[in-house]
């Protein structure tokens, strides 16, 4: 498992969500490459309303896979992202959807360039999770309306939607993302594959 924090957090963050999450997974929690100040940092600049540029997007994306070839090597990946994190994750299902096994999209988003038809992606239906919660003022509604539909176009896709919960995640949407994470992998063969 591939943990991607938020903007203006770091690689710190998400670790604790592992507990929710099958045991029998390893997982890193990867640092993003623009510095900000206090300790944190961004995968691209962010500035709302403003859509992301999708240059800055793909930079990013690169080095991630860069420091994913280098530290896992060629072993399948499930990026499971937070916010900025989340895009991160639909970019890595995006570029290279065969060695992505699942992806988990926390309060996350596709970019406008992202959500371009993609047939080849389209026809491996990959196995995706998407939570938010119906209170986040963070994601503004075109990103989400745009979101829900990429993931349905191109995905497998398993949508929960919160009542009450703001830019972030609670204990019910872990345990769903756990029980997502079992059973998408439930039929994966015996042995060391990850």
């Amino acid at each position: 498992m591939v943990l991607l924090h938020g903007y203006g957090s770091h690689e710190h963050d998400l670790p604790g969500i592992a507990a929710w999450l099958p045991r029998d997974l390893p997982w890193i929690s990867v640092r993003a490459p623009l510095s900000m100040p206090g300790g944190a940092a961004a995968w691209f600049p962010l500035a709302l309303p403003e859509e992301p540029r999708q240059a800055r997007v793909d930079d990013a994306t690169t080095a991630l896979w860069g420091y994913l070839d280098e530290h896992v090597g060629v072993r399948p990946v499930i990026p499971i992202g937070f916010s900025q994190g989340g895009v991160m994750a639909t970019q890595l299902l995006r570029t290279r959807p065969s060695q992505v096994t699942a992806t988990a999209v926390l309060a996350g988003f596709v970019t406008v360039e992202g959500a371009a038809v993609d047939p080849s992606l389209k026809k491996r239906a990959p196995a995706v999770w998407w939570g938010r919660g119906d209170a986040d003022a963070v994601i503004w509604p075109e990103a989400v309306a745009r979101t829900d539909a990429w993931l349905s176009q191109h995905c497998t896709l398993t949508a929960r939607v919160y009542p009450g919960l703001g830019h972030g995640v609670n204990e019910q949407e872990l345990l769903d993302l756990g029980a997502f994470l079992r059973n998408t992998l439930s039929d994966r063969p015996a042995g060391p594959a990850y």
